[in-house]
């Protein structure tokens, strides 16, 4: 194996085009393309998500080359999202990935998208630790809520996932209740920074310990702002800060039980967060507050590894190729990939 690998990484699971370049557990480039047609809908269309992927993978994936500074026959291998995600979306990337692994006789690495997020804290970076086996994992988006115990780097096992919605959805349903544009998540996250978390207090769904449901609080907070609206026609504008901050604040609280629960249940306190809810502000302090209440070990993802990146497929493709674990080129997408 040439001391020197170059791994190119893929993404497209969603609406976001992804392509990076990896040497040595060190990103050389990391190009994302997010498409912003899916705003007016309020939501990501899969046949357009898709289509956009067609216009943006060839450019992505050439700029990303270009910034790291190589050529298409210095690449080592080709590791590019199998799953899980949008079907037409994968399909983009996956055909993509083979045809170029296939035109430049090098190999092909599949990829879990939901590894990849919690993998991508073996990344290297300046003065950032990465985590020790066994840690436990908490990865959290628009799709996902899980708690995984991860052994080795492709040792995993979910001991707590959601029963209903994902997290991500919750935030972005809340905030689609409230007026506030797609993707609202991050921007519920804007506002409940200036407001009271304990103003309007929601109740949190009773499951399993290290389990999780979000679908009775998004009922809940429809059935608040209708009853409040009735009261006061202006209510959501004169009070948008601390519903916002309320509504974190308990999901928050919720997931950090759950959290407690499975370092209670594990005796393991070393632990990693991943997925685009990873960059909640709220998520991210209630880790650092649990770090220096409860001892535990936290690792938090920068910004740019938390949403879709294809720095973090790359990283996934390096661990692979160190241990000659590659895919046939008869691999197909699989949009409900399991662990």
């Amino acid at each position: 194996m040439p001391s020197k690998s170059y791994i190119l990484g893929i993404e497209s699971s969603c609406d976001d085009t992804a392509a990076a370049v990896i040497c040595n557990g060190k990103i050389l480039s990391n190009i994302v393309a997010t498409q912003e047609i899916h705003t007016e809908f309020g939501g990501v269309v899969p046949e357009l998500a898709s289509r956009a992927h067609q216009q943006n993978i060839l450019p992505v994936v050439h700029q990303a080359l270009a910034k790291a500074n190589i050529v298409k026959k210095d690449l080592s291998a080709i590791a590019f999202t199998k799953g899980p995600g949008l079907m037409g979306a994968l399909l983009v990337g996956t055909s993509f990935a083979k045809s170029l692994a296939m035109g430049l006789d090098i190999p092909l690495i599949s990829v879990n998208h939901m590894q990849a997020h919690i993998l991508a804290h073996f990344i290297e970076e300046e003065n950032k630790e990465k985590p020790k086996f066994p840690f436990i994992a908490l990865t959290i988006s628009g799709g996902h809520t899980q708690i995984v115990l991860v052994k080795d780097y492709f040792d995993m096992e979910i001991i707590g996932q959601t029963l209903d919605d994902a997290i991500g959805e919750a935030f972005d349903k809340s905030a689609k209740m409230l007026g506030l544009d797609y993707p609202g998540g991050p921007l519920l996250d804007e506002y409940a920074q200036k407001g009271n978390p304990h103003a309007f207090p929601f109740t949190k769904p009773k499951v399993g310990p290290m389990d999780f449901s979000f679908s009775g609080l998004k009922t809940a907070v429809l059935y608040f702002l209708e009853r409040k609206e009735k009261e006061n026609p202006n209510f959501i504008q004169e009070n948008i800060a601390d519903i916002c901050a309320s509504i974190q604040f308990t999901i928050v609280d919720y997931v950090m039980e759950k959290l407690k629960n499975a370092v209670k249940e594990t005796g393991i306190k070393e632990i990693a967060i991943g997925g685009g809810v990873s960059a909640n502000s709220g998520i991210r302090n209630a880790m650092l507050q649990a770090q220096d209440k409860h001892g535990w070990k936290v690792h938090i993802p920068k910004l740019e590894y938390c949403t879709d990146n294809a720095a973090m497929v790359a990283m996934v493709g390096q661990l692979k190729y160190e241990q000659g674990i590659f895919a046939s080129n008869d691999i197909v997408a699989n949009s409900r990939l399991k662990f």
